[in-house]
């Protein structure tokens, strides 16, 4: 059984505003030490899934034609 693809279109240029719960969060990791983050909880990689790593593998670049034509003023 496949899981199902979740797609989600998101504009960079007109993101949602944050909201003051929202913005008083940033506020307190952006103050907060690296230090104090508790990373535990994470296992490390192993050599395996380092092997197991691929690069690129979803990324498609789009090709764009461009032209540039000088400009001549008289």
């Amino acid at each position: 059984m496949s899981k199902p693809i979740v797609q989600q279109d998101l504009d960079l240029d007109r993101l949602p505003p944050l909201s003051e719960e929202q913005r008083a969060e940033l506020a307190a990791l952006r103050a907060r030490d690296d230090s104090a983050i508790d990373d535990s909880d994470i296992p490390p990689l192993t050599d395996d899934a380092w092997n197991q790593v691929v690069q690129g593998r979803f990324y498609k670049p789009t090709k764009t034609s461009t032209t540039i034509r000088p400009c001549i003023t008289k």
